[in-house]
């Protein structure tokens, strides 16, 4: 891989960890998609096509259409890319494993708050992100 499409990989993966996972914003803990796990590879050519490959986490995953259209947006507005294509797997073998470090430490201290919330009756104020 040259520099330029070094860099422009690197900026391809930070304009898609600023698309937050609105199922991760709704439980008070947003993600952005690779810190979530979900970017399984991105691959640019020596041309600007940028080809981004994600991993669900569900079949059931209503939000790919989202992903897209966001994820769209924001590469074809790097300098550099002159395509972007998204494909996104069956959402059948994601797991937490897949998040990056910092993001599991925040899940965790999420499911140890809403355990203590369960036990004491106020589970309502788990999702209260202050």
């Amino acid at each position: 891989m040259s520099d330029q499409e070094h860099s422009l990989h690197a900026m391809v993966l930070a304009q898609l960890d600023e698309i937050e996972d609105p199922c991760s914003v709704a439980s008070g803990t947003p993600m952005g998609l690779v810190e979530m796990g979900l970017v399984d590879s991105v691959n640019v050519s020596a041309g600007g096509l940028v080809e981004v490959n994600l991993r669900l986490t569900s079949p059931l995953c209503h939000m790919i259409g989202f992903f897209k259209v966001e994820a769209v947006r924001r590469l074809a507005s790097l300098a550099g890319v002159t395509g972007v294509a998204l494909h996104a797997d069956m959402g059948l073998d994601w797991s937490s494993d897949r998040m990056s470090a910092v993001a599991q430490g925040r899940r965790a201290q999420l499911v140890r708050r809403m355990e203590r919330l369960r036990e004491s009756g106020t589970m309502s104020q788990a999702i209260d992100p202050g």
